[in-house]
């Protein structure tokens, strides 16, 4: 029998490989990111196209490569990462496998120049799937730059595979945060399609963290600052007012790696216990230092995943330095009613000496020197009998049945006030009745035995479902769902059909977001404007709303607009229809009301009624039910038991 068992060829376990750490142009963006920092280079920049189908370029003034590691760094398993199996225990490098170059260099075309400092020229590479076509000596700066053309050029069906623009752009965009976020040491300056998109120059992480954010980032960060044998932790949460809707903000950084931890993620929840909306998340930009041998970081290949040795001691460290950072700058509330917050002594003066207070003298000061002028003084005179003066001054007081002179005026003295009830008769005076001729007779046609009282139609239960009476039962109704229900085809019918009118602010609300952010709020602004926004101006890093849907409140904006980019943060469906169906969806579900919420009586009618005014009401947007039917039958049935 022959052997079926062979060796695949290079360039097919390299496309192999491939498939496993290249899986969209984001993965090619972090590989040569994270090589370009382990080069130790102090400017990057990074260049896209088409959000990185058709062009990813990183360039950087690092270390550079000779002549043989030019042509040896895209054979599989060659890095200059480790020697040995025990370096994995001791990483201090971002890549340690060997594999980024070659997989990329085997599902594209590739372009490499680089030069080390000392030498005079550099090696310019081109390899089109694994092939090398050309290596030639060329005249280059220092440092190493990557050109990665037409992605998965010979694999048809991973391109097929590949989401919108504006979706690869955003993971895109998320890898570049990631690494700027890591290293602020390092000037960072992004390209997407010719326009300059991010120039952040080396700061510190709180710069870096306004300059990759918004302006308005730093006014919610709390610094948080803990510094232990196991760990340190430095970095920043924000106030628990600014929590949005979505995770798109919560960033870990281990040894300047970014990391993604369920288990660390709950420790900062806990720490917000209390202080946070039902279904709202912080933000927070946390890094970490721990031992190298204590975390294991060859689980995944993206590299996100890590294994702690003791991750109950991170968790509780973690947990407790995040509510202290809360505490100490009155973020989190105080249990001593009795405390006056103004004596509080501000945590930067808490190491501080106390000082002796100098005090300055005026050795010059006389209070003798005023003249006191216009001053009256009142002089009082009698007939007869004076008892001599009393002070010095220039008027006397004079005992005896005088009168008053100079500035006084005479009083005359007042009866008390009893006297003005004297005379009044206690007798009660009876009255009688009066009548009038033109008294109104009113009458009922109908005795009133014989008319109905009006009964109430709904009734309301737990805050959460409507009950109304019907003939042949009762139907139970599911608030929320109704209220969804209503407002989505209330929305979809102005967004298609008719236009819908919207209220004018009398003053302008400006919304602060991210550059991916504004990037989803200009595709969807068309769309918004059919159902009663209005925007004013869009900057950099906000946008200015003058009009908003009459049946939107001015402080439910923000929650609109951050679910509506929850909703919408797997990309934008390309259809017109259902871009519109997913924003009727997504404000639906912002402004319906929630279980929980009180509702009077013509409120439970107009609900019921709106509901079986629609033209699907059996269900959700969502597609869950909205209402149940009970028959009187099911209910005797019930009894019977």
């Amino acid at each position: 029998m022959s052997s079926i068992i062979q060796l695949l060829p290079d360039h097919v376990a390299n496309q192999i490989a491939a498939g496993e750490v290249v899986q969209r142009p984001a993965s090619v963006v972090k590989e040569l990111l994270e090589n370009a920092v382990d080069a130790k280079a102090t400017d990057i920049k990074l260049i896209i196209k088409e959000a990185g189908k058709a062009l990813v370029q990183v360039i950087d003034n690092g270390m550079g490569m000779s002549v043989t590691d030019a042509r040896l760094c895209f054979e599989r398993h060659a890095t200059s990462k480790i020697r040995q199996a025990e370096d994995l225990f001791s990483l201090h490098t971002k890549g340690f496998r060997g594999e980024a170059l070659a997989s990329i260099a085997a599902i594209a075309h590739m372009e490499m120049k680089t030069k080390q400092d000392q030498e005079e020229l550099g090696t310019h590479i081109v390899i089109e799937g694994s092939k090398f076509v050309s290596q030639e000596v060329a005249v280059l700066p220092k440092g190493t730059s990557f050109a990665v053309k037409n992605l998965f050029f010979n694999i048809p069906a991973r391109r097929n595979f590949l989401k919108s623009d504006t979706v690869e752009f955003r993971h895109v965009m998320d890898e570049f945060q990631r690494v700027a976020l890591a290293h602020p040491n390092i000037h960072f300056t992004f390209y997407h399609n010719g326009s300059e998109l991010y120039n952040l120059p080396a700061a510190g992480y709180r710069q870096r963290i306004v300059g990759m954010m918004s302006g308005k980032t730093n006014e919610k960060l709390v610094p948080v600052n803990e510094d232990t044998e196991i760990i340190n932790v430095q970095g920043f949460v924000c106030k628990p007012e600014f929590a949005k809707k979505n995770r798109g903000e919560q960033f870990f950084f281990v040894n300047d790696r970014f990391i993604k931890s369920g288990y660390l993620h709950h420790a900062v929840m806990a720490a917000y216990d209390g202080l946070l909306k039902d279904g709202s998340q912080p933000s927070y930009f946390l890094y970490l230092q721990v031992p190298p041998n204590t975390i294991d970081i060859n689980i995944h290949p993206t590299k996100t995943e890590i294994k702690f040795d003791d991750e109950q001691a991170l968790y509780a460290i973690l947990r407790a330095s995040i509510k202290h950072s809360l505490g100490q700058f009155n973020v989190a509330p105080v249990l001593d009613f009795d405390r006056d917050s103004n004596l509080d002594t501000p945590y930067h003066y808490k190491d501080l000496e106390g000082e002796t207070p100098t005090i300055q003298v005026d050795g010059t000061f006389n209070p003798f020197t005023d003249d006191k002028t216009n001053q009256h003084y009142s002089k009082f005179s009698s007939g007869s009998g004076s008892s001599g003066s009393s002070g010095s001054g220039s008027g006397s007081y004079s005992s005896g049945s005088g009168s008053y002179s100079g500035y006084s005026k005479r009083v005359e003295p007042t009866a008390s006030w009893e006297s003005l009830y004297v005379g009044l008769e206690t007798e009660s005076i009876e009255s009688s009745p009066f009548t009038f001729e033109n008294e109104e007779v009113t009458s009922s046609l109908f005795n009133d035995e014989d008319v109905e009282q009006a009964i109430q139609k709904t009734y309301q239960i737990h805050k959460k479902y409507i009950v109304s009476p019907i003939k042949s039962g009762m139907v139970i109704v599911d608030q929320q769902r109704a209220h969804q229900r209503i407002l989505y085809e209330q929305f979809l019918l102005n967004m298609t059909v008719n236009q819908a009118s919207s209220q004018q602010l009398l003053f302008p609300l400006d919304l602060f977001y991210s550059s991916a952010e504004m990037e989803l709020i200009e595709e969807l602004k068309p769309s918004l404007e059919t159902t009663g926004f209005v925007f004013d101006a869009a900057k950099a890093d906000h946008i200015v709303i003058s009009g908003i849907p009459v049946n939107i409140t001015e402080s439910e904006v923000s929650l609109v607009i951050e679910q509506l980019l929850s909703d919408l943060q797997d990309g934008i469906p390309a259809s017109s229809y259902s871009q519109n169906d997913t924003i009727a969806k997504s404000m639906a579900k912002s402004l319906a009301v929630k279980t929980g919420s009180y509702l009077t009586e013509k409120e439970q009618d107009n609900l019921v009624n709106g509901l079986f005014a629609c033209k699907d009401p059996n269900i959700s947007p969502f597609q869950k039910p909205t209402f149940i039917t009970m028959r009187v039958e099911d209910i005797d049935k019930k009894f019977a038991l």
